[in-house]
Order: C-alpha cells, then sequence, then structure tokens
C-alpha cells in the first residue's frame, strides 16, 4: 500500500504531465500574393491615368496594325490616319461644329427636361410609400420600352423639328431617373428619420431636411450615370428626318461608304460623352465632399 506521501508525489508528477505546454502547429505554408493585384486596394490617380493611357494606345496601335497591313478592307474599317484625315475635312468643308452644337443642344435639353421632372417625382416615391404603390407599376412597366420605338409616333405627333429628339431622350431618361431616384431616397436610414422625429420634426421636414440630404449624393451619381444613357438616344432620334447633327452626319457617311467619318463621328461622341462625365464627378465630388469621409 503506497504512503500518502508517494501517493502526492505521483499526484504532483501526473499534474505536471498534464500541464504542459501543447505541441506547436505545423508552420503554414506560405503563398505568394501580388500586391498589384489585391482585391479592392485603391489605385492612385496618377496610375489610374496612365493605364487608361495604355489601354488607348493598345487599342490604336491594333487598329492600326489590322488596317496598315490590309487585314481588313478600308471600305469596311478605315485606318487610323485615314479617321483624321476625314474629321479633318468634316470640320474644314462641312460645318461640323455645327453638328457637334445640334447634338450637344438636343442632349441637354432631353436630359434636363426628365431631371426636372423624374427628380421630385422619384424623391416622392421614396418618401411616401402611398405615392410609390401608385406610380411604381407603371413606371417600371415603361422603363423596359425602347426609346426608339417612340421615333415613328412622336414623328406623328411633333413632326421631324426639334422637339421629336428631345422627346425621344425625354423618354429614354425619365423613366430610369423617377425609378433610381425612387430607390436612392426609399434607402434612406431609419435611425436618423426617427432621430428627427424624437426632436419634433413634422413629415415635410423629415424630408427636406433627412431624406434628401441623405439621398443627394447617390442621386447625383445616379445622374452622371442616365447622362451617358442620354447620349445614346440622341443618335437613335437624329438616324430618322434629321438634317443636322452627328448621328445625321453618320448616316450620310453610311451612304457613301465613308467609314473614315462614320468612325470620326463615334469617337466624338465619346469624347463629349467622357468629358461630361468627368465634369458632372468634378462638381458632384465639390458640392457632397462630406460623402467620401
Amino acid at each position: 500500500m503506497n504512503s500518502p506521501v508517494s501517493q502526492a508525489a505521483d499526484y504532483a508528477s501526473k499534474t505536471r504531465t498534464d500541464l504542459r505546454e501543447p505541441a506547436p502547429l505545423p508552420a503554414s505554408k506560405k503563398v505568394w500574393h501580388n500586391p498589384m493585384m489585391v482585391p479592392l486596394r485603391p489605385v492612385a490617380p496618377r496610375h489610374r491615368w496612365f493605364l487608361g493611357f495604355c489601354f488607348f494606345v493598345l487599342f490604336f496601335a491594333l487598329w492600326a496594325l489590322v488596317t496598315f497591313t490590309g487585314l481588313v478592307a478600308p471600305t469596311f474599317l478605315a485606318s487610323p490616319a485615314s479617321m483624321v484625315q476625314e474629321g479633318v475635312l468634316l470640320f474644314t468643308d462641312f460645318d461640323f461644329t455645327t453638328d457637334i452644337g445640334m447634338t450637344v443642344m438636343r442632349v441637354l435639353g432631353g436630359f434636363v427636361l426628365a431631371c426636372v421632372i423624374a427628380v421630385p417625382l422619384g424623391i416622392w416615391m421614396g418618401s411616401y410609400k402611398l405615392i410609390e404603390a401608385f406610380f411604381e407599376p407603371f413606371v417600371s412597366f415603361c422603363r423596359y420600352l425602347p426609346a426608339s420605338a417612340f421615333v415613328p409616333l412622336l414623328i406623328l405627333w411633333a413632326g421631324i423639328g426639334e422637339m421629336q429628339k428631345i422627346l425621344v431622350i425625354f423618354i429614354g431618361s425619365f423613366f430610369q431617373i423617377t425609378l433610381m431616384v425612387a430607390v436612392a431616397v426609399g434607402a434612406a436610414r431609419r435611425d436618423l428619420v426617427e432621430a428627427a422625429y424624437t426632436l419634433g420634426a413634422t413629415n415635410k421636414s423629415v424630408v427636406r431636411r433627412v431624406i434628401i440630404p441623405g439621398a443627394a449624393p447617390e442621386i447625383a451619381e445616379l445622374l452622371r450615370l442616365v447622362l451617358g444613357w442620354a447620349w445614346t438616344y440622341v443618335i437613335v432620334a437624329e438616324l430618322i428626318g434629321s438634317s443636322s447633327g452627328i448621328g445625321h452626319m453618320i448616316v450620310n457617311s453610311q451612304a457613301l461608304l465613308n467609314t473614315g467619318q462614320m468612325i470620326f463621328g463615334i469617337i466624338v461622341i465619346g469624347c463629349i460623352g467622357l468629358l461630361s462625365d468627368l465634369l458632372f464627378k468634378a462638381v458632384n465630388r465639390r458640392l457632397f465632399v462630406w460623402s467620401s469621409l
């Protein structure tokens, strides 16, 4: 029979065995990560501009390669040099500046008209669910209707003048803006709304001082996106029954198989759209500095 002293010694040794440090974990395998391709890592502005410029250089290099080597006939695709020559000819001999001005005027006219009506309606729909229940089914239905389908009807209703072209852009922009603004306004933070009611705010003041300021940056961003869509609608409006504009010039060039002028007109539309997008971004950053904090 073991004595109490030996039992205590056995217990102490067993306790020391149980309390010893566990074995270290096996070393994990080191995985190499590309520091340039980390998901969601922001890119410096100068690197962003440089990479964007490199893509354009690559695009024009491939374009020149397939045209100068004869892989594609000039009838189907003009070379960059031929496109530039045709562009200069448009400005010097065909008053292309007037066409650009007419197209810009139509885009701004239809887009501004759509914003003036669609933004307040979208705010009402997003703020008051009764108004949303009344308008939302019809707006959602019309949102899927192509603006080009209305061209024959608009020619009958408004003729082939400027109003017809502005209305095409209005129809293409109005329903998109209305529904997108309603969604942005309806996503307002409920805690801020409840805090405003706690402080004694009325229904109108909650909309004016809480909901609209909170949704304003997103609404401005939505308008920037829809402005890009408006540039696609104006060409549809100018393809039929137009005597001026970039779309009219493209149609005339198509009849003459002048791909250089057609490509130049398309590039001009892209450049104007890009400039308007950059301007919209700059204005949004200046007006809503706090939204990026």
